[in-house]
């Protein structure tokens, strides 16, 4: 199985056991907002374009609201575990290269918003995949970072964000804790995080990700 297929079922699972009004870390969203997001990036290109370009967020929550309408929380869980749908399912590879980030996270952003989460032990495997695919996004991931980010992964690896020329913060943790930083999820990161008082606060409240 691979990483992307493993953490899609672990995510599926764990919406199903906790029900539709689990809280999550994406602001405003329940585990159903959720469910319906995954099944929309996947099963209606015509509207994922609004998950990231603002003048389209419009359509694409009218479109995500109707897809809850439509199937209900027990078959959208069913659709995310059963997939990859759309062209995630239709082109070999691609599903593991994007979805792997894309459901760990969201499978973290499940876990870490329920009572007496602990970060879980990573496969090296799957630890090394999502430090590889972090490394490349870093510049993007930190670019409304107001100072410079300097990541330093355990186990080996350093990556750079943000301004130069300014202050520095140096942020250290393993792939997955990093990744999770990086898209935006700062206080919910076990992180070790060193630099100025003021600057490590910007930091930590910047608007980081996508």
């Amino acid at each position: 199985m691979t990483h992307a297929r493993a953490e899609r079922a672990a995510l599926a699972d764990l919406l199903v056991r906790l029900g539709q009004d689990a809280p999550t870390l994406c602001e405003g969203w329940t585990s159903f907002d959720l469910a319906a997001h995954l099944v929309l990036r996947e099963r209606r290109l015509d509207a994922a374009g609004g998950i990231a370009l603002r003048p389209l967020a419009g359509y694409t929550a009218s479109v995500q609201e109707s897809l809850k309408a439509r199937y209900g929380y027990a078959g959208l869980t069913g659709l995310v575990g059963t997939g990859p749908g759309g062209l995630y399912g239709l082109l070999p590879g691609l599903d593991e290269a994007v979805n792997t980030v894309e459901f760990f996270v969201h499978h973290e952003d499940v876990r870490r918003a329920q009572p007496g989460w602990e970060p879980r032990e990573l496969s090296p495997g799957l630890d090394e995949v999502l430090w590889r695919r972090l490394r490349p996004l870093t510049r993007l991931l930190l670019r409304r970072s107001p100072v410079g980010v300097v990541l330093h992964r355990i186990g080996g690896g350093v990556a750079l964000g943000g301004p130069g020329g300014g202050p520095r913060v140096e942020v250290t943790g393993r792939s997955g804790e990093l990744l999770l930083f990086c898209f935006g999820r700062q206080r919910h990161a076990r992180v070790e995080v060193a630099g100025g008082e003021k600057a490590v606060a910007e930091l930590m409240r910047a608007p980081l990700g996508t």
